[in-house]
């Protein structure tokens, strides 16, 4: 009975920050010295969302949920490894064995999924499904943009376990091994592809919105500004990073995008994939919301927003890896090792193992002169 009031109590408290301005997921893409690309997201939420890591066979059958009953019927194609929610097995951010990346991301008041009918239930997919059925499926992000083109599938609003008595409102993101990013977008019943180069992707309003909000901040540079002399009198920089004065720092949707922008165009290129994982933590650091900075007050409760869960997907090595707000230790996860003709689904709770503290004092020497 106590963990059915908790499952409500999330549920509701869910559905009203889908209307609120606290849903701070932040995704990037990175390049490496010889050009090839690793990504990453956080996952942020003003309550706790239960999630898991699992890893999926080629051959397992799904089945699409509607809310009247089955939707598409497939088959997996490729193994794939990602997160779930609320111990639903679709996976709402993850990697498949041919480099192919997907998550979705929080789309808040902007989302308008295509009405279920008798016609489309047989290729209708949840919110969710959606995600894991491109990971399942496809190997390109040519490969996705063609299957919408032909209306392959539809998402209809579809209500989850955990995510509220309404269909959750997310739009997604894509990137494949070439490096081709797109973000999918549910606008009026449709779903509107758009190319996306530079690899960032957060929430409300839409995609092509925040590309032309970029055009506010073409000052910013990272190099320091100069001097300025006033009769006679020179003004010197008080420190470093005069030339990104003026960049937004809050917490907001768009300028989430402007600041992920901005470090994902001046990080200095790293030598291989694994460097350039490191520097994805790095930057997503920067998106690190703890308990209490941002929130939202409903009926007297206080709801703070937090960085729940931070991923990185190397689409050459095939690793996945992640940390959580109680534990920092980022943990891996080697698609590679595997077996993609299993008949069963791996999964682990995000949550499991406790944060630890390397202890450096019998480590310390006596200092020589």
């Amino acid at each position: 009975m106590k963990t059915n009031k908790i499952k409500i109590i999330i549920a509701i408290a869910i559905m009203l920050f889908a209307y609120s301005t606290v849903n701070a997921c932040t995704g990037i893409k990175l390049k490496t010295k010889d050009g090839k690309t690793v990504s990453g997201r956080t996952l942020e939420f003003g309550v706790e969302v239960e999630t898991s890591l699992i890893a999926v066979p080629r051959n397992y059958q799904f089945v699409g949920k509607t809310n009247n009953g089955d939707g598409l019927k497939y088959k997996t194609k490729y193994s794939m490894t990602g997160i779930i929610t609320f111990n639903d097995i679709n996976i709402a951010d993850g990697m498949n064995s041919a480099g192919l990346s997907c998550g979705a991301f929080y789309f808040p008041t902007f989302a308008e999924y295509t009405p279920l009918t008798k016609e489309n239930q047989s290729k209708a997919l949840s919110p969710l499904d959606f995600t894991n059925w491109i990971l399942s499926q496809f190997a390109t992000v040519d490969e996705v943009k063609k299957a919408i083109e032909n209306e392959e599938v539809v998402i209809v609003p579809t209500v989850l376990e955990g995510w509220g008595d309404t269909a959750p409102p997310f739009h997604y993101v894509v990137y494949d091994k070439s490096g081709k990013s797109i973000v999918i977008e549910p606008i009026k019943g449709k779903l509107v592809v758009y190319d996306n180069p530079i690899g960032v992707i957060t929430n409300s309003p839409t995609f092509d919105w925040h590309m032309t909000n970029l055009r506010n901040y073409t000052y910013l540079k990272a190099e320091n500004v100069n001097s300025m002399t006033i009769d006679g009198v020179t003004f010197k920089q008080l420190g470093q990073g005069s030339g990104m004065f003026g960049i937004p720092g809050d917490f907001t949707p768009p300028s989430r995008f402007v600041r992920a922008t901005a470090f994902i165009v001046t990080a200095l290129p790293a030598k291989n994939t694994f460097e350039a994982i490191k520097d994805v933590f790095h930057i997503l650091n920067n998106f690190d919301i703890p308990k209490g900075f941002s929130r939202e007050v409903v009926d007297g409760k206080v709801y703070a927003d937090y960085t729940q869960l931070t991923c990185a997907r190397d689409p050459f090595t095939l690793k996945y890896y992640y940390k959580t707000y109680d534990n920092q230790n980022v943990k891996e996860f080697d698609l590679k090792s595997f077996d993609p003709n299993s008949k069963e689904i791996l999964i682990i709770n995000t949550n499991e193992g406790k944060q630890t503290f390397e202890n450096v004092n019998k480590k310390m020497k006596p200092l020589k002169n």
